[in-house]
């Protein structure tokens, strides 16, 4: 179910204990083949998978496109907030969710920029709303052991408008890519105990941009390895993580008072 399809007396009677999920993503610059809504697309194609496999299990509520990409801003086409805003903005969303007695959230990220103020979203509305089971999660993080076993490149192969990104968008969002202007692999390294990419975190973090890391081609991986098949492997992997998720807390709800909506 779509939160932004339905009629207010639609949402008043569905029942509270269904998970409800948001997307959080970017519009940034990805490279010359990708579109700068790639994080955005692959979020709304994900969520969009998962209502298809679960239904009436599940309500999505409207994307959250702009976010925290202030290391791509020396690209034109990107757009980005301060972590100030987005923290304030996502929680002014989830407060309005728990005011209509709806007492389970999944945020869904689909843009490394957001993980470190998604950690707080989290832990700032968790501990102020005790009552609610409230998850966190980035795609490739949460199907990181299945998605190894897809990966054809080796460190630094996928991280942005790369082998994961560039396939998923040819299989998920077909005639998105640019696919004569994808080249081979792009990235800078720097100090062995900060280099890192999607799948390897580093033992330390370093502030680079974009443009740094990637020797300003905007891209950080190997999207010459990239294919619709793979797109397809890759979408069954996180999703499949994502609905035992969504599956588990519907099967194990937080308390919801019986005033509110139908709890049968």
């Amino acid at each position: 179910m779509f939160w932004e399809d339905l009629t207010w007396t639609e949402i008043d009677a569905l029942d509270r204990r269904t998970p409800v999920v948001l997307n959080v993503a970017s519009i940034e610059q990805h490279g010359p083949h990708l579109p700068v809504n790639t994080d955005s697309a692959i979020g709304r194609y994900f969520v969009g998978e998962l209502e298809r496999r679960l239904g009436h299990q599940v309500l999505v509520l409207p994307q959250v496109k702009v976010c925290c990409s202030a290391h791509h801003m020396d690209f034109p086409g990107t757009l980005s907030v301060s972590h100030e805003t987005m923290l304030a903005y996502v929680t002014e969303i989830l407060e309005c969710v728990v005011a209509h007695g709806f007492k389970t959230i999944v945020l869904v990220n689909s843009h490394g920029g957001n993980q470190a103020i998604g950690q707080v979203i989290l832990e700032k509305f968790g501990a102020a709303h005790r009552d609610c089971r409230i998850v966190f999660l980035t795609w490739w993080r949460m199907a990181a052991d299945d998605l190894s076993k897809i990966q054809e490149s080796g460190f630094g192969g996928v991280g942005h408008a790369c082998e994961f990104e560039t396939s998923i968008m040819m299989h998920g969002v077909p005639n998105s890519v640019r696919e004569g202007l994808i080249d081979g692999q792009s990235y800078v390294p720097t100090y062995h105990w900060a280099d890192s990419d999607m799948m390897t975190a580093g033992r330390a973090g370093l502030f680079r941009t974009v443009k740094e890391m990637s020797n300003g081609t905007g891209v950080l991986g190997d999207p010459s390895l990239a294919s619709p098949g793979k797109g397809a492997r890759i979408t069954e992997a996180v999703i499949g993580h994502l609905a035992t998720i969504v599956q588990d807390l519907r099967a194990d709800p937080p308390l919801v008072s019986s005033g509110v909506g139908d709890v049968t």
